[in-house]
């Protein structure tokens, strides 16, 4: 049991407490108000100056599939042998020892969003994880929690290099129809087995992976830059009635009054680095503040390792810069990723009956001198920096 008093504490639920407590019982949230009561048996943290706000959430990451200071020997992010792949999963490539994990709750991000890259057409399933542990089945939070899928550059570039299709953005379209069609059928033939054993399909991994996307249990995860990118993954979400978030959306701010009409959230990022290829030629932090004047759900990513995952709070800050407001940035990388990622019943708010993840800064998380003094994941001190 933990009490953290004396803090000014970012519930992220509505609330701001001056001098606020909050009691921390068995890995959840058990009390919060302004004059809570040690219990006999509690560590007490004394907050007094500090600012305490819910463990941050990078929606969007690749942590622990490529891993840090290492090549060949730590790439399990891209299986570049074939385009649909939707029976690989994230949990079987992570590695919870590499030192970024140490990095991201050293920094204050206590969950993250992390699974394939964007090589493939169909790359696979995505895990919502805590960043400490040292065995990935013992840091789930939700898996799977989306299926990976690129449109635009990338994919063309892996495969042009191989000869083999998709070559063109028509190609990735048509590939994805054709692997959606597929476990329509797959799925159609299963329902039909329920009553008639005879009819069903022979086992297929591929297909069995697509099951909860067509049930609508999780979302396709469409990594798509350019507008057109965009439209394409809205355009083939709605033919088959599955629900899609819209990854980095480089070019939402050209056409955020569509996006916002479709009602569908953007994770946008990761925009701090160069425009290292032609579709992020529109790339600006201007694009979470368009978005969310339109209407647009954000939540803001870092795209680890392309940014290190511990730089999360320094995106939400330089979005800030460029007019999103403060608060609105602070959601973005806390209680609208949990939202958009369907675990907001878990974290990314301080409210009674959620995870126990609480972070302790010494100044706001938007000043590039600020820093995490402690970090509870799960009721668990895992960092104190004195």
């Amino acid at each position: 049991m933990i009490l953290v008093k004396n803090a000014k504490i970012y519930t992220m639920a509505g609330d701001v407490i001056e001098k606020g407590s909050i009691l921390l019982e068995e890995g959840k949230i058990k009390e919060i108000g302004m004059d809570i009561v040690a219990p006999f048996d509690a560590e007490v943290i004394d907050a007094e100056g500090k600012l305490v706000f819910p463990g941050m959430i990078d929606a969007h990451c690749h942590l622990g599939m490529w891993e840090d200071a290492i090549g060949f020997e730590g790439s399990d992010g891209n299986e570049m042998t074939d385009p649909i792949t939707p029976h690989l999963r994230a949990i079987d490539a992570i590695n919870p020892m590499d030192r970024t994990f140490k990095e991201a709750y050293e920094g204050g991000i206590t969950t993250v969003s992390t699974g394939p890259g964007s090589a493939n057409v169909v790359g696979g399933q995505f895990a919502s994880i805590k960043t400490y542990g040292k065995r990935i089945d013992e840091m789930v939070v939700q898996e799977p929690s989306a299926m990976k899928v690129a449109f635009g550059e990338n994919p063309k570039r892996v495969y042009n290099d191989k000869k083999r299709m998709p070559m063109t953005r028509m190609a990735t379209a048509a590939l994805l129809r054709d692997t959606l069609m597929k476990a329509k059928e797959y799925y159609n033939k299963k329902q039909e087995a329920k009553d008639d054993k005879s009819k069903a399909p022979a086992l297929d991994m591929k297909m069995e992976a697509m099951m909860d996307v067509l049930e609508g249990k999780i979302p396709l995860k469409a990594h798509a830059h350019r507008a057109d990118d965009i439209f394409t993954s809205i355009r083939i979400a709605k033919e088959f009635g599955v629900k899609i978030t819209l990854e980095h959306c480089t070019e939402g701010h050209l056409i955020a009054d569509y996006i916002a009409n479709e009602g569908l959230p953007a994770v946008v990022g990761p925009t701090f680095g160069d425009r290292s290829k032609f579709e992020l030629i529109n790339k600006t932090f201007d694009t979470p503040r368009m978005l969310w004047e339109a209407g647009v759900k954000i939540a803001i990513m870092t795209d680890h390792p392309v940014i290190p995952v511990q730089n999360l709070p320094l995106c939400a800050a330089l979005s800030a810069k460029a007019g999103l407001p403060e608060e609105e940035a602070l959601k973005a990388i806390t209680i609208y990723p949990a939202e958009i990622l369907g675990i907001e019943d878990k974290v990314g708010s301080i409210e009674v009956g959620k995870d126990a993840d609480i972070v302790i800064w010494d100044g706001h998380p938007f000043d590039i001198q600020s820093s995490v003094v402690c970090t509870i994941i799960d009721g668990s001190v895992v960092y104190k920096k004195y």
